[in-house]
């Protein structure tokens, strides 16, 4: 297997294998290499000279800079791509799903779950402190869950394990099934 950070060595183009985690971390590198090249450019498309003082312009090409920061687009357009198309037809050996389809199921799992949070944290009965400002009417007011929540308490806990079960088994695949990209 090609690893990315080796090709990049060699000089660009031609096939190039990634693990979905080795993917994402060298889309991260090109951003970071776009970012650099755009506030270099921000430092020296530009230069202020005094009247009468001698040009001395920074080095500065602008068709160069243009053509660069399309390569690495262009580069990472297409990793993106494989990526998304990796994600989509490879299935996780457990659940019988695709990547894509397990990292929908774990944002919901992640709402259910602070939901859950919420009312698992709840006391049964909880006293109300006084309603108004000043305002004492010498009468206590309770709020009462509405629910069991030893039992909200229990689905969290659950529902939290199914969680770190999925994100296990997607880490997995992520760091061992290998797509390739045409550079």
């Amino acid at each position: 297997m090609v690893v990315a950070i080796e090709w990049s060595a060699r000089g660009r183009g031609g096939r190039v294998e990634f693990t979905s985690a080795s993917a994402n971390k060298y889309l991260r590198r090109l951003q970071d290499e776009k970012d650099r090249l755009l506030r270099s450019e921000q430092e020296v498309s530009t230069y202020v000279l005094a009247e009468g003082e001698a040009a001395e312009p920074p080095a500065y090409d602008y068709g160069a800079v243009r053509e660069k920061v399309a390569q690495v687009d262009a580069e990472a357009r297409a990793i993106r791509h494989a990526l998304h198309r990796f994600n989509m037809q490879t299935v996780l050996p457990e659940r019988g799903i695709s990547i894509d389809e397990a990292l929908i199921l774990l944002a919901q799992l992640s709402g259910r779950k602070d939901r859950l949070n919420s009312l698992a944290s709840r006391q049964p009965r909880e006293r109300l402190g006084d309603r108004y400002f000043g305002g004492n009417s010498g009468q206590i007011e309770y709020r009462y869950a509405n629910y069991d929540v030893a039992q909200a308490e229990a689905d969290y806990r659950a529902v939290a394990d199914e969680i770190a079960a999925l994100q296990l088994e997607l880490d997995l695949v992520n760091q061992t099934e290998v797509f390739s990209v045409e550079l």
